[in-house]
């Protein structure tokens, strides 16, 4: 008698694009009684925490102060997307190995203001405003690593390191 099969099952759904990635991080972001009482301003450090985490995807809540930001990073191969929920964040973008203006005008983004990127997108993230701001962030998959940027004297920007995420 041949063995019996087990019936297929589809396997669940392990890379999101960055369309589904923002459809993600704006749902998570209209819903403010999910977010609006985790709200922490923190300094020096910005504060954040995660919303969500699933096999698939990850979500988090991040808070800046007038003047804080990220340095130029990628997200260590994960795609992602993120909305800001108060106040107004700048965006700057840049290409790995190009010679670029680390000055270069950034994006302003307020509130409702949507980025999405794939897995080698690389940024930072500033409030240059004089309120203080908060965003949604949706990644797939979960972070592990943060690749970290440097301008070199002559403008190329290089690798400086990278960063395991805090699990």
């Amino acid at each position: 008698m041949p063995a019996v099969q087990p019936p297929a099952v589809p396997a669940p759904r392990t890379t999101h694009s960055p369309a589904s990635l923002a459809a993600l991080a704006r749902g998570f972001a209209a819903d403010t009684a999910s977010w609006e009482p985790l709200l922490r301003f923190t300094a020096p450090e910005r504060f954040y925490t995660r919303l969500s985490v699933a096999a698939d995807h990850e979500v988090w809540l991040l808070t800046w102060l007038p003047g804080q930001g990220t340095e130029i990073h990628d997200h260590g191969g994960s795609s992602g997307a993120f909305t800001v929920v108060r106040g107004e964040l700048a965006e700057g973008t840049f290409l790995p190995g190009a010679v670029s203006s680390p000055h270069a005008a950034p994006r302003r983004l307020a509130v409702g203001g949507l980025r999405s990127f794939g897995p080698r997108y690389v940024h930072e993230v500033v409030n240059r405003g004089t309120e203080p701001a908060a965003s949604v962030h949706a990644y797939a998959p979960a972070l592990t690593a943060m690749n970290t940027y440097r301008h070199r004297a002559d403008g190329t920007l290089v690798l400086d390191r990278t960063e395991e995420v805090d699990r």
